[in-house]
């Protein structure tokens, strides 16, 4: 799994498909390359609160990408997890759950 970085990777994946959850957007952009690796990215705004909100927020985001990526992520796209205000409010569990939910109607979408 490789982790974006760079702003350009950002804007990239905001072009592709968009999947909303009460918790977090999930964006995926299939990047057209011979690399099939999974890259991730995380963004939380400061709409969501203040600094250590964020920081709890983008803590999560990654413990839910390191469970579910590997075997449920998409082969050769980016994935942006961008938190939403609320997030920290929810169940852990049910982040995984929305997880899961939102990488099945990816790959159902991006296999038409």
């Amino acid at each position: 799994m490789r982790t974006l970085s760079k702003r350009s990777e950002f804007l990239a994946a905001n072009r592709g498909l968009r999947f909303p959850m009460p918790g977090f957007v999930l964006l995926v952009r299939p990047r057209g390359d011979a690399d099939e690796g999974v890259g991730i990215g995380y963004t939380v705004s400061k709409k969501v609160g203040n600094a250590v909100t964020r920081n709890r927020m983008k803590r999560r985001l990654r413990e839910l990408a390191r469970a579910a990526l590997p075997e449920s992520g998409i082969a050769g796209a980016d994935h942006v997890l961008i938190g939403r205000p609320g997030g920290n409010d929810i169940v852990f569990a049910e982040l995984g759950e929305q997880l899961d939910s939102a990488l099945k109607r990816a790959a159902k979408k991006l296999a038409k």
